[in-house]
């Protein structure tokens, strides 16, 4: 099993929309991909509550059963529509795959 997890944080004003407004957008946008990616095994998105200074905005949690799947996620053209988005909005974003054997 290949996790994957993401954090943005979101630029505090990107001319259009609030951050929380794009947050809102992105965890809508990002959740619709389970509908048409057959790949995901497993995606939650939440946005954060805490207001540290340290803390990312939005994180994405998901799970695939191969990094050919991910690789195939990650390629999607509505994947790909996403990160456009991601483009618009994000300041910074952190990325972890790692591979975890259940027994």
């Amino acid at each position: 099993m290949i996790k994957h997890i993401v954090m943005w944080k979101l630029k505090q004003d990107d001319g259009v929309n609030a951050a929380l407004q794009n947050a809102r957008k992105l965890k809508t946008e990002i959740e619709q991909l389970a509908q048409t990616i057959p790949e995901i095994k497993h995606i939650e998105v939440g946005l954060n509550m805490a207001g540290s200074e340290h803390s990312a905005d939005v994180v994405l949690y998901s799970e695939f059963g191969s990094l050919a799947d991910l690789d195939i996620y990650q390629n999607h053209p509505d994947h790909q529509k996403v990160v456009a988005l991601v483009k618009e909005v994000a300041a910074e974003r952190r990325v972890v795959d790692y591979e975890c054997l259940r027994d």
